[in-house]
């Protein structure tokens, strides 16, 4: 008997073995998804202080934000205490919970309890929440335990409450969160947490605004069995119990759209990302935006948009793409990523350039007279020429023409390939393509990327202080613009690395120039500029009056503006003084800060006064500066010449006309003849040298006398009239003297002469021909050019 017993009772062990064994295999084989949910996420904006400013519904048309890094606390104990009490003891399946349901079920003659636990609903969901049979129980019930076995509780509730339905389209516990309650789920009071515990038992029959009253009352259950457990006091209970529940749904933030929807093309949907934006600026600069375009749109002008930088680290702080009340007007397009002229803005790289290259001093004079290059012919804003500017002051106005002759000098295919190396990689076609025309606007690019290279130009000269001197440089100062946090980590990888630096000095003298921009009366209401902020500032218009555009920078930021048309449409008065300048200074109310700028160090070197040039000895007005060596070393002024003069300085002589010891010599200042023919109209006081005396031999005829138009080997377009006709092209010359006479001649023959202003309208047949003009001293020039039609 007992041998039969024995028998028995090994046959039900190695059963219950086997059985054992056959779950195992059965549970280890069960198919989990990897990942456990696969579902699509709202990308969703916060600013650098963790509040919310944005965000995009899933492709699946609901409100789902990407997983947290944490559940909030009362949220925790909330949901487990309302849906699954044993979490923390059961392994995925609570044997106790599912007899009851069963004994339940029986009793009622259909459904009405589950016994699912925390895991065994994550496994539901996980499975697109299958028709309920009892297989299927049977399944998630295998699933859950092997969750269980694979992953931690923490995970597996985590899981839980980013997935779980909370009514409508409102999936997971974070845009929970935010739709009813306004706020990120660690800032929940207990009645709230508890509030959305409620929600995923009955997501589509309960939820704030549909049967508040059954809401209510099973919140309060809920927050009666927290106190109970010891969760919270009485005092708390009764608050809790009193707090309101919204009955609408909370409109989410709409701060930095642009932003938003930028870091979707840039690979970054489904994902948080935690910006380095300031939620409060950012906030303040797009109504200063909305608050100004509505105001420009009474003159067609219907885009804006606002970046503003911390030049430090070239974080950014305020994002507005465009103008939300454009209307449609291209509101969603991001003016800041796209390609546009950008006017002048280019100027201050090449005055640092070509102070680093020693083509220029600070006040060095530079030409603005009429250049024609290969059918380019610069203009300046006001349509006038100066003759020679000091470079400084050439910068500070804007002016045109002088930047294009400093171009000539400085090789426009080397300016191309610094801008490339400073983060202007928008400029992806041959320097061939753009031409002398690169610095007036003639190649697009964006303000995130302009932004960028002046931000890098101020952290050079910041950082170079801030180094021991040999190691003053770094390519890390020239970096792009970031807006993710996460970039700021490998910023070492996204970093330009150019293969030089902008010196110091340099920088120095061009953010001076700014810091004392000016702008000439025609750019009407550069006056109301007069802001208390110090600030080097620089403004761009493009041609056709298409962009407007305005950047400033103090010792922490940098305030980026453009206005115009998304389409491209330009207006009367879309310039960069007028219409962009008002609202950088706008948002610089905002910022707290001043430009502060530090000199480098120099050495002291008498420079000439009129030339700005290192001076000669011919030079009688001089001050003392402090220049960097390698522009103390650059040439000497050549303006400055003593001329001979008879005994009673009338008239300039020389050794074979007038006897040596009486000359007088006397040191004047005197510019290329056509630079003077300018100069002298915007400068009075301007003496050139008297005329020769007569039957004085003059050497060098050029010196006062020369062509403006045709230069050298020029090929002239003859315009035709309306009536078919060949019109007629101006020529025009220069001479020293104001009031002699110009004989001009075209091949040889005599076409009249001119006084004063020497001008002469030519009209002639197509191929090559030489203009030769002869004083009444007998001074005579020559030039050939061409006539191609």
């Amino acid at each position: 008997m007992k041998t039969g017993i024995k028998k028995k009772l090994n046959k039900v062990i190695r059963a219950g073995i086997y059985l054992m064994f056959a779950l195992v295999i059965v549970i280890l084989l069960i198919p989990i998804p990897d990942p456990v949910f696969d579902t699509p996420n709202s990308t969703v904006l916060y600013s650098s202080e963790g509040d919310l400013l944005c965000a995009s519904i899933a492709e699946d048309e609901q409100w789902r934000f990407p997983s947290s890094d944490s559940i909030p606390a009362k949220f925790e104990h909330a949901i487990r205490i309302f849906e699954d009490e044993y979490y923390h003891y059961h392994p995925g399946v609570n044997p106790v919970s599912i007899f009851r349901a069963v004994w339940q079920n029986y009793k009622a003659g259909k459904v009405v309890s589950g016994g699912s636990t925390l895991t065994m609903q994550v496994v539901r969901m996980a499975y697109g929440n299958k028709k309920r049979t009892l297989i299927q129980k049977a399944i998630e019930i295998l699933a859950a335990i092997k969750l269980d076995l694979f992953y931690s509780k923490e995970t597996i509730l985590k899981l839980y409450a980013d997935n779980a339905p909370f009514g409508g389209n409102i999936v997971g516990i974070t845009s929970a969160s935010w739709k009813y309650f306004g706020r990120p789920p660690y800032r929940l009071s207990w009645a709230e947490a508890a509030t959305l515990a409620i929600l995923p038992n009955e997501p589509s029959n309960i939820y704030p605004g549909k049967n508040q009253d059954k809401l209510i009352s099973k919140r309060n259950r809920l927050l009666s069995k927290l106190a109970k457990k010891g969760f919270m006091s009485d005092e708390e209970l009764f608050l809790a119990k009193e707090e309101i529940i919204p009955a609408e749904i909370y409109d989410l933030p709409d701060h930095g759209y642009h932003l938003l929807y930028r870091s979707i093309k840039e690979g970054k949907s489904g994902n948080n990302i935690h910006s380095t934006l300031s939620a409060s600026l950012q906030v303040k600069v797009e109504e200063i935006v909305n608050r100004y375009s509505h105001k420009m749109a009474s003159n067609e002008i219907h885009n804006a948009a606002a970046l503003v930088l911390n030049v430090k680290n070239g974080s950014t702080l305020a994002y507005v793409g465009n103008s939300k009340n454009s209307g449609s007007h291209g509101q969603h397009v991001d003016v800041i990523t796209a390609r546009r002229s950008p006017g002048s803005l280019l100027k201050p790289f090449l005055y640092a350039a070509s102070l680093d290259e020693g083509l220029i001093t600070p006040e060095k004079l530079v030409p603005d007279v009429p250049l024609f290059y290969n059918g380019f012919a610069p203009k300046n804003f006001d349509k006038q020429y100066r003759g020679a500017v000091p470079a400084d002051e050439a910068l500070a106005s804007s002016l045109n023409v002088p930047f294009v002759h400093l171009l000539v000098d400085y090789g426009y295919e080397k300016f191309h390939h610094n801008l490339r190396k400073i983060g202007f990689k928008s400029f992806d076609k041959p320097a061939s393509h753009y031409g002398l025309s690169i610095i007036l606007g003639g190649a697009e690019t964006t303000l995130w990327e302009i932004t960028g290279a002046y931000a890098g130009m101020k952290r050079s000269l910041d950082n170079y202080y801030n180094r021991p001197v040999n190691k003053g440089y770094s390519d890390l100062d020239f970096h792009s613009n970031y807006y993710d946090k996460a970039d700021s980590l490998i910023l070492n990888e996204i970093k330009l690395n150019p293969d030089g630096q902008i010196k110091a000095p340099s920088i120095w003298f061009t953010l001076n120039a700014m810091k004392n921009l000016n702008r000439p009366e025609q750019e009407a209401g550069w006056e109301q500029f007069n802001s208390s902020q110090s600030v080097a500032w620089k403004t761009g218009t493009s041609y056709g009056f298409k962009d407007g555009w305005a950047i400033g920078i103090t010792d922490n930021f940098l305030v980026g503006i453009w206005i115009g048309n998304a389409d491209g449409e330009g207006r009367p008065g879309l310039t960069g003084v007028e219409a962009a300048a008002p609202l950088m200074f706008e948002v610089f109310d905002l910022l707290d800060d001043q430009l502060n700028l530090r000199e480098p160090f120099g050495i002291s070197k008498v420079v000439c006064q009129k030339s700005g040039m290192i001076a000669a000895e011919n030079c009688t007005e001089i001050d003392s500066e402090s220049l960097p060596e390698y522009l103390a070393v650059t040439k000497e002024c050549d303006l400055h010449q003593n001329i001979q003069l008879d005994q009673k300085e009338e008239y300039r002589v020389n050794s074979s006309c007038y006897e040596i010891s009486n000359m007088v010599t006397k040191s004047y200042f005197i510019l290329p003849p056509v630079q003077a023919y300018y100069y002298k109209r915007f400068n009075p006081n301007y003496k050139t040298a008297p005329p020769f005396i007569e039957d004085c031999n003059a050497q060098d005829v050029t010196k006062f006398f020369d062509l403006i138009y045709p230069e050298k080997f020029t090929k002239v377009h003859i315009p035709r009239e309306q009536a078919g006709n060949t019109g007629e092209t101006i020529f025009e010359a220069a001479h020293g003297d104001a009031d002699i006479k110009v004989f001009w001649h075209l091949d040889n023959q005599f076409l009249g002469f001119t006084t004063g202003d020497h001008k002469m309208g030519i009209h002639t047949s197509a191929g090559v021909h030489l203009l030769t003009l002869v004083d009444e001293n007998g001074n005579e020039i020559s030039q050939p050019f061409e006539v191609v039609n």
